[in-house]
Formats: C-alpha cells, structure tokens, sequence
C-alpha cells in the first residue's frame, strides 16, 4: 500500500494506507488515548470498532457545523479535562472533515498542543484536507474564523469508507480531487482522466487516484504549508464553487460545486484568451460527469455576482479569481467585476449549462 512522510514546520506527519481498519486501530491505539468519533461511523462501523471503543475513552459527536464552532468545542474540552485526559496521551479522530476540525483545534490548544491522530473517513478527508495542516472551527455565524495550522502525527487511509457513503459523497470527493491534478499538469490530468471512473466502483483505483492527489498537494504544502503563495493555485474552482454552495443551501455538495466553478474558471480563461476552448471541454467532460444530477440553472445571476463580491481573496473591488493558462500553469488573476465580466456569468448560467 501507499505510505509517505510530509514534511512539516510544526512537525513531520506521516500517512499510511491500511488494508484492515481493525487490526491497525487495535496497533496503533495507546493507554491513555481517547477517541473523538462521529456517531454515524461508529453505528457503521460498529463490529470493526466496538473493541476499541471498550477499551478506550471516547466522546462521540454530531457532525456537524454547531458542533464545529467555538462554543461547541467548548463541552468536549470539559469532557476531556474532567476524565483525566492529559499532556501525554493522545486524541484520535474518526471522522470526516468536522470530526478533523474540532479534534485538530482542540489538540493545538489544550496543554498548548498534544499529539492526535486522524483516520479519515469521507473522500473529502482522505483525498484532500488529511494533510495540509489547516484547522477552522466557526465562530457564532462566522463560519471558519478561528483557527490555525496543527498536523496530526499519523494519518490512516481506510479506502473501503467509500462503501458507506452516498453518491453525491463520492461524486463530491472526486470532484474536489480533480483540481489537483489540472494543477499538477497534463500528465496528472490524463492519469485522472483514464482512471476516475474506475475509482467509484474499484478500491485499487480509487487508492491511486487518492494517493496521487495527495502526492500533488503535498509538494506544495511543503513550499507554502501556511497558504501564503504557492498554495493559493489550490482555489482554483472555489472561488466560483463557494458562491454555488451557499446559493443552493448546500443542495449541491462542496466537490460538485467545485467541479462547476473549475468550468467556470475555464469558460472565463477562455474568454480572455489564456486557453483554447479545446482545453475547456476536455476537462468539462470530467466535470460535466461529477455534477450529472446536480443542476444549478435556478440560481439568480445578480445573487451570483454579488456572493462572488465578497470572497475573502477579491482585492478592493477586484475579484481574485483562480484561472487557468493550460495544465499545470493555473495562477491567480485580479479580475474587474465590470460589465463584461458580468455579460460572462450570464451566457454561462444561460447557454452553457444546458
């Protein structure tokens, strides 16, 4: 299987497929370890889990954004102090990309910072935020503001996750996955290509295309792991993606959203010339399969602009869109959200989603 070590300011990680949930949480687990579960994965995982659970402290949580905020973390730190956790021992995460959140968060502040270990358990987790150091946890109705950069020691990838989640999980994971290989270049790009469909069906696929992704974000995390400059290429598709989101209420899932937004992307470096159109409908024939089912047709254009107005990377009145100049050379581009920028959003929504 696929392991590797990333490199780290804080502190090295290093990230392990495993073949066998049980046999490597019943390894890996310590005296004095206390488990943070969500409650959907221990009722569905319960026969691989059960021994662990028995022999080990836990706190299972709701996954979900009340719990990832400020005041919701604030019970299970009472927990934990009040049953003996201490600086020594360590937290384990099992759970998606909330369970990681509120565990990084809380290990980064209790005891000014104790070891956790993190065993993802949506694509979303395994396929992109395991790794990158990133901890946000909301604040009131402030979503994400408080936070930090804190890895955990050891990361396990139990791809057979994959058989508990829904489609639109899994459509979702592999569409967040896809922009790192438009990132990394043609050749990654093909490598997805031949391979991403194989991936919801096939457990050999799906790994490689998990472990290539990360791979990917690795090199660039170790060059910017605090998101300064490198790293930002990332965005690419979010800019566009978050404003979908939010507009559907989430209807549509984080990594189709994305999917969109990298077409979007596209259909805007098009316009201005940096791409052929060639390049757009190649990648859109990836894309156009990850959002099938998933219409966004309903959203107000004007309601569209004005969400994209305040993406927290916009400069001024700019907007600080991600765009692409071809595989492997996406960049940030500050954009003037002027007429012709709008006469853009509107032949999108009008024409090229049918």
């Amino acid at each position: 299987m696929y392991n590797f070590k990333v490199t780290s300011i804080i502190h090295d990680y290093e990230v392990h497929f495993i073949d066998s949930l049980k046999q490597s949480i019943d390894s890996v687990l310590m005296e004095g370890d206390y488990i943070i579960i969500d409650n959907i994965v221990k009722d569905l995982y319960d026969e691989y889990l059960q021994d662990a659970l028995d022999t080990h402290k836990f706190i299972g949580i709701d996954a979900n954004e009340k719990t990832k905020s400020y005041q919701g973390v604030e019970s299970v730190i009472e927990e934990l102090i009040q049953n003996g956790f201490r600086k020594n021992h360590r937290l384990v995460a099992i759970g998606g990309g909330i369970t990681q959140d509120v565990t990084a968060f809380i290990s980064s502040i209790m005891y000014r910072g104790v070891n956790w270990i993190f065993y993802p358990t949506t694509m979303l987790a395994q396929g992109d935020s395991c790794i990158g150091s990133k901890t946000s946890i909301n604040f009131g109705r402030f979503k994400n503001q408080v936070g930090g950069f804190y890895p955990p020691s050891y990361i396990y990838i139990f791809p057979p996750f994959k058989d508990t989640l829904k489609e639109k999980e899994i459509r979702s994971g592999m569409g967040e996955m896809l922009h790192y290989f438009i990132v990394s270049g043609k050749e990654d790009f093909d490598f997805y290509r031949d391979t991403f469909k194989a991936a919801f069906t096939e457990k050999d696929a799906l790994s490689g295309i998990i472990n290539k992704s990360l791979e990917i974000k690795k090199r660039y995390i170790e060059i910017d792991e605090f998101d300064k400059k490198e790293r930002q290429v990332f965005n690419y598709g979010h800019t566009f993606g978050h404003a979908i989101e939010s507009l559907t209420q989430y209807r549509i899932p984080h990594g189709i959203a994305v999917s969109y937004g990298m077409d979007m992307s596209n259909f805007v470096s098009v316009k201005m010339g940096l791409i052929p159109s060639e390049v757009r409908d190649e990648i859109r024939e990836v894309t156009s399969y990850i959002w099938e089912g998933y219409p966004i047709d309903d959203i107000d254009i004007d309601t569209y602009i004005n969400a994209l107005s305040k993406d927290k990377k916009n400069v001024g009145m700019q907007l600080g869109l991600i765009l692409n100049k071809g595989y492997g050379n996406i960049f940030k581009n500050l954009t003037d959200s002027d007429k012709t920028f709008r006469e853009w959003i509107e032949e999108y929504f009008l024409n090229e989603l049918k």
